[in-house]
């Protein structure tokens, strides 16, 4: 992994599986985890608290983050109280809205006021990042994960809206942006490009880093007796 030591931002490994989850922690280019209640589901983990609270036995020295899971802002409160006393390392997450598109802007300014590191999650337009970044305490650590990949799902740019997100988050010092939901790993250098703190990045598109820098001709030539290949095993005739 050489070719990340040029990149300044830091990798986030997200995903919920356990040994894949220890397994990035265990590599020193990976800075930190997230997880979130879908990648959860998506692993089979049937009791929350337990998960989260066995891989903390072994994650201490990098951040990691874990959602709550009410869509109640009160019950929100408590959750993550809860979840912030799991660890120093821990980061609560917290969705934007909750799903009646109600702001969580003053239960993130309560919760940053206790002193509790926040990743708010889920957003995707700049106002909501101009909403966030108003209830931020300048000196409590924070993450504001701007999903990119989502908006270039919509057939939007994200670039501007992340260059702007990281001039809004400029005036608190604490805060962090993520390029949240990345689609590709040349993601990871576009972040890179405009100065983004860090990118969330999923295990399937980690697995790629292997191929930076590798010559385009003979990726070809791979490609291509892949097809050849593949051709052959099956027994296809015309």
């Amino acid at each position: 992994m050489i070719h990340l030591s040029k990149y300044k931002i830091r990798i986030f490994a997200d995903g919920a599986d356990k040994k894949g989850v220890l397994e990035m922690y265990a590599k020193d280019y990976i800075a930190g985890l997230t997880t979130n209640p879908t990648l959860m589901r998506k692993a089979g983990v049937t009791d929350y608290e337990a998960f989260a609270k066995d891989l903390l036995t072994v994650v201490r020295t990098k951040p990691i983050s874990f959602e709550v899971i009410s869509d109640d802002f009160s019950e929100m409160h408590r959750q993550a109280v809860k979840i912030a006393s799991w660890g120093d390392n821990v980061y609560v997450k917290i969705p934007v809205t909750n799903s009646s598109g109600e702001s969580s802007a003053p239960l993130v300014r309560e919760l940053c006021e206790k002193g509790i590191k926040v990743n708010v999650t889920a957003l995707m337009t700049l106002r909501q990042v101009e909403d966030i970044a108003q209830v931020l305490v300048s000196d409590v650590p924070s993450c504001v994960s701007v999903f990119a990949g989502r908006i270039a799902d919509t057939g939007v740019d994200p670039l501007p809206v992340m260059k702007k997100s990281l001039a809004i988050l400029s005036e608190k010092p604490a805060a962090e942006l993520i390029w949240a939901s990345p689609r590709e790993l040349l993601n990871v250098m576009q972040g890179d490009d405009m100065g983004c703190h860090i990118i969330t990045v999923t295990h399937d598109i980690l697995r790629k880093l292997s191929g930076v820098g590798k010559n385009l001709g003979e990726f070809s030539l791979e490609t291509v007796r892949m097809f050849a290949d593949d051709a052959a095993a099956a027994g296809y005739e015309l």
